[in-house]
């Protein structure tokens, strides 16, 4: 049986006078057209006595106005950036405007209604609402979705740059994870998440993070159940320069920019493996006390040596003490242990690109014309998106692969 829930826009929107027309008229040509748009203009209060901020302040009530005077279809508007509007203290940024927007609509909503999390700065197609009532109805056992997602170039050599390489990377990030069967093996990415309304409820909401909230919403997710990685439609992100939040894609572009990409690098491909073992590792010590693979890095994370006691009394089965486990060891922690052990690899990016390719898809570097001395920083930008658009292939057989397997 089809139904047809109402779908709740949450849109978080700060300085992006610019960038809401566009977005408006994605919405006016959508297909399906029981959604409302919940919009919330953002700032910090104080930003109105601050000389170098007061353009930002302008722009937002120019927002405002623009808003309020579309009447095509239903908009709320939630200011949080008039004079006494504003954030105060330490709520502030993307991740309490998403949090007001989502738990404003949760009070609103129905179990069976779907939120999407967009950005001012998103395109998508004119199906894109259809696609994701049908994949999340298709599929009523998953939290949410993680939406396919593609940066169009444009004129901006610099940003299209900037843009691929950190593409690159998270991609590359996201298909290692999916190799070792992780069970966060998503891209967080707050302009392509979905989820009904009941799931929301199920995992108590959304925690607001200044930076990183769309990552450890996700996480929340896939440690209650699992959440999908497909959808027939892609979301197109702006490609742009920001540092209105503490990393993401904006200041991941400004930094590369200048060549520095220490803080996104090329992960080699062995690192993910013994997250592997490690994860291979838990059943057996479900039953008895042994060394993981991941064991000094874990133990020194956790301050604790036999941080594994507490879930082996707490969970007598061996099923829920390896999910209990691997709830532990989550994504941020598999992050951190990519990134405190990268070093110790002593190869360059483009190595651990190389062999990620020569070791599981031999037939790419033929694809790609690539070379074992092959640099970023001299590759053409046609040669960058070449690789962009590969590891794209693979990252979406493997998201299909869990869609079509999955209900």
């Amino acid at each position: 049986m089809i139904k047809w829930p109402k779908i709740y826009i949450a849109l978080p929107a700060l300085n992006e006078l610019e960038t809401l027309p566009f977005l408006i008229a994605d919405l006016h040509e959508q297909t399906y057209k029981k959604f409302v748009l919940y919009v919330c203009i953002n700032q910090p209060d104080d930003w109105w006595q601050l000389t170098e901020k007061k353009n930002i302040c302008e722009n937002n009530q120019q927002s405002l106005m623009y808003l309020k005077n579309i009447t095509s279809f239903h908009i709320e508007i939630i200011d949080c950036c008039s004079p006494g509007y504003g954030w105060k203290g330490k709520q502030s940024g993307v991740g309490w405007a998403r949090k007001t927007l989502m738990d404003t609509i949760n009070v609103d909503a129905k179990p069976d209604d779907i939120v999407i999390s967009l950005d001012a700065d998103t395109h998508f197609k004119p199906n894109y609402l259809d696609t994701i009532i049908q994949s999340i109805q298709s599929h009523p056992k998953a939290m949410a979705i993680s939406v396919p997602y593609y940066h169009e170039l444009t004129i901006d050599e610099a940003a299209n740059r900037a843009i691929l390489r950190y593409e690159i990377y998270m991609r590359y990030y996201a298909i290692n994870l999916w190799r070792i069967a992780s069970p966060y093996s998503f891209t967080a990415l707050g302009s392509a998440i979905a989820f009904p309304v009941w799931a929301y409820r199920k995992i108590g909401g959304i925690s607001p993070m200044k930076s990183g909230e769309d990552f450890y919403f996700l996480q929340k997710f896939c440690k209650t159940a699992s959440i999908l990685n497909w959808n027939s439609e892609k979301v197109y992100p702006a490609a742009r320069f920001s540092d209105r939040v503490f990393f993401g894609t904006g200041p991941a572009m400004i930094k590369g920019s200048k060549g520095d990409w220490n803080s996104y690098p090329v992960y080699h491909y062995s690192l993910f493996d013994n997250v592997l073992k490690t994860y291979l590792q838990f059943e057996t010590l479900f039953e008895r006390d042994i060394d993981l693979c991941m064991g000094r890095f874990l133990n020194e994370q956790f301050k604790n040596n036999v941080w594994w006691f507490p879930l082996r009394n707490n969970f007598k089965n061996k099923d829920k003490f390896v999910k209990a486990c691997k709830e532990k060891v989550d994504g941020l922690r598999i992050l951190q242990y990519l990134k405190t052990n990268q070093s110790e690899i002593k190869k360059t990016d483009e190595q651990c690109l190389f062999e990620f390719f020569e070791q599981f898809y031999p037939d790419a570097i033929s694809e790609l014309k690539l070379d074992q001395c092959f640099k970023f920083n001299t590759l053409t930008t046609m040669k960058l998106n070449e690789i962009r658009n590969q590891l794209m292939k693979i990252e979406e057989d493997d998201q299909k692969k869990q869609y079509d397997g999955s209900n």
